[in-house]
């Protein structure tokens, strides 16, 4: 009689056999690459997110191409397996030390360290110590990165350990914090300088509102402890925008730059999207939903031909569960969206599956959709968005720069963005006159002398308003401000000047900063604020002080005398952009300026 179990006894002893091979074999290479130093060193850079400049580069090592041992994850693991797992990091140090002689002194190299191996006493006799005296490499630019192939057991001990190296100058870094448990228990217990990001919470972290709010508590964390964030995994464009928006310090990933044996820069046009990323944040600073463009907050999601099919776009959102809906192009424009809800709705008919299936998307994508250009006002498309039929409220909205496909930007992302400005606006505003106040203005101004563009400032304020606040009290005089402030943006707006910015430095003093504006527009703009001033400005005095022209007060002697009615001053200084180093200069150049007509008793305007 014939039996199975003498087939499965075969086969188990098959299996076996070919396991033992393979374990023999995977020994055998790796004793041969332990005995040759047959690792390769590469290096990937460590980037920072506010100017695209190399911080540093993490040291990474490969085995032989082609083996089973090539990758990384299983060299290690096999090391781990045969107990060698010092010997192969220390030949992995050795091979990155060799190379890292070649860095300048200012770039840090981090080093993947083992939990296990940095209590090894071969570690701690001073072994890496000697080989960065060997190489001429400085304690204080090394990073050990604690890497979690295996659990820390006694985190006092450990601790203590740490201390004894960053006593020498090393510093130390936590990997894949934010991956489990373990990794943010590392951090609380460690304290290391850096903390690296798991790039599982980073992938598709523009399109995940939870990833976010993760990545922004981390964030507020390290801010409060003194940590940097590295966030690794970087490898589309939104991703990197999305966590320079949030204020993460650096970044490292594929987008940036490839591991590579030499020290590589990253690449130039990266560099200049992070330096025109960060400067739109800045700019941010002084935007409202009235002057914000749609296009610098929107989402450069990739858009489909009008001929995939139904079932191609259906198993694309399934395969990305964070997209909601995709934009239907023709070549480079738009002319259609599909949102997955309602291409699920097709196929959940009776024989929807079988008749939409392999039907061009086109036949079914929305042709009557939102689409605005790049320049387009917040307010102005969170109007349009609103408005639309209830069924659409939710719908993607497409952005174009020049009628091509630019991107989209979610309801959500609208109002969260609308909200945000609202909010910093009001946390940096004068509560009085509702203009940007001193830091603002500050900032603006710094802006503008980095920049170099020539810009045109005019300075206002009042002679003798602290007499008319003592007169008519603080309420009368704040009546006054609030007049000033909506005169000066309105002269502004009723000659057509683009994009002035308007502060209240404090008390009587505002600001405006404006560019591309001529001498006889300037004269003009000053002209119709003093003339709006001069026949505001009597009702707000008794008619015995209106008619009289001034006030009667008693000065420090208790001495009466006579101080005219309040008169406006207006300080013009020119091309800013190109003279000034700092805020302050500036400051001492107007205030030159208005010391020239301080004492006039009449409204009057100086152009420097």
């Amino acid at each position: 009689m014939f039996s199975w179990n003498i087939i499965d006894n075969i086969a188990e002893e098959i299996v076996h056999d070919n396991y033992i091979e393979d374990e023999h074999e995977i020994y055998n290479e790796l004793q041969a690459i332990l005995t040759n130093k047959n690792i390769t060193a590469v290096f990937q850079p460590i980037v920072s997110l506010l100017d695209g400049d190399i911080f540093g580069y993490e040291a990474l090592s490969r085995g032989v191409p082609g083996s089973k041992l090539a990758k990384p994850d299983a060299l290690f693991a096999a090391a781990e397996k045969y107990d060698k797992v010092w010997e192969l990091e220390f030949l992995c140090r050795s091979k990155a030390f060799a190379k890292a002689h070649e860095l300048p002194t200012d770039k840090m190299l981090f080093i993947n360290v083992d939990p296990k191996i940095i209590k090894d006493t071969r570690f701690q006799k001073g072994v890496t110590l000697e080989m960065l005296t060997q190489y001429n490499i400085d304690a204080s630019n090394i990073i050990f990165e604690i890497t979690e192939k295996s659990s820390i057991e006694d985190y006092k001990n450990f601790r203590r350990v740490l201390a004894n190296y960053t006593s020498q100058g090393y510093k130390i870094a936590i990997d894949d914090a934010g991956a489990g448990y373990s990794g943010l228990k590392s951090v609380a217990e460690i304290r290391p300088q850096f903390i690296k990001i798991d790039m599982d919470l980073v992938r598709d972290i523009d399109k995940d509102i939870l990833k976010q709010a993760l990545i922004k508590a981390f964030y507020e964390f390290s801010v409060s402890t003194n940590m940097k964030i590295i966030a690794e995994g970087i490898e589309t464009i939104d991703e990197l925008e999305t966590l320079i928006h949030i204020g993460i310090p650096y970044g490292q990933g594929y987008l940036l730059q490839r591991p590579a044996a030499e020290f590589l820069e990253i690449d130039s046009t990266v560099k200049n999207h992070i330096i025109m990323s960060n400067l739109q944040k800045k700019q941010e600073t002084f935007y409202t939903p009235l002057t914000m463009p749609i296009g610098e907050i929107c989402r450069q999601d990739q858009g489909f031909s009008s001929n995939f099919s139904c079932s191609q776009i259906l198993d694309y959102f399934n395969e990305n569960p964070n997209i909601m809906g995709l934009p239907i192009l023709q070549g480079d424009y738009p002319i259609g969206i599909v949102m997955k809800n309602k291409l699920v709705t097709y196929f959940s008919t009776q024989y929807g599956a079988a008749v939409y299936k392999n039907r061009p998307i086109r036949l079914i994508m929305d042709q009557h959709f939102l689409v605005v250009d790049y320049e387009t006002p917040l307010e102005q498309v969170s109007y349009l968005a609103i408005t639309r039929t209830e069924d659409k409220v939710y719908d993607y909205i497409v952005i174009t720069k020049q009628e091509k496909y630019y991107g989209i930007i979610t309801v959500r992302c609208l109002l969260e963005k609308t909200t945000h400005l609202e909010i910093n606006r009001a946390k940096h505003s004068n509560p009085l006159s509702g203009l940007p106040s001193k830091i603002i203005i500050e900032e603006k101004l710094k802006q503008v002398i980095e920049d170099g563009d020539p810009h045109v400032v005019l300075y206002f304020d009042l002679n003798h308003f602290k007499v008319y606040n003592n007169t008519y009290g603080f309420d009368n005089g704040d009546k006054i401000l609030y007049m000033i402030a909506q005169a000066i943006q309105y002269e502004f707006k009723k000659n057509n000047i683009s994009n002035p910015f308007v502060g209240h430095i404090g008390g009587d003093h505002f600001i405006a900063i404006v560019k591309g504006i001529t001498d006889t527009e300037i004269i003009r703009i000053c002209q119709a604020i003093i003339r709006y001033f001069d026949g505001r400005i009597g009702d707000f005095y008794t008619e015995e002080d209106k008619k009289a022209g001034y006030v009667m007060i008693k000065n420090r002697e208790d001495v009466e005398e006579r101080v005219p009615i309040l008169s406006i001053c207006i300080a013009v200084v020119k091309s800013i952009g190109r003279r000034f180093k700092h805020p302050a200069d500036l400051a001492e150049a107007a205030s030159t300026i208005r010391k020239q007509y301080k004492l006039s008793c009449q409204s009057c305007y100086c152009i420097e």
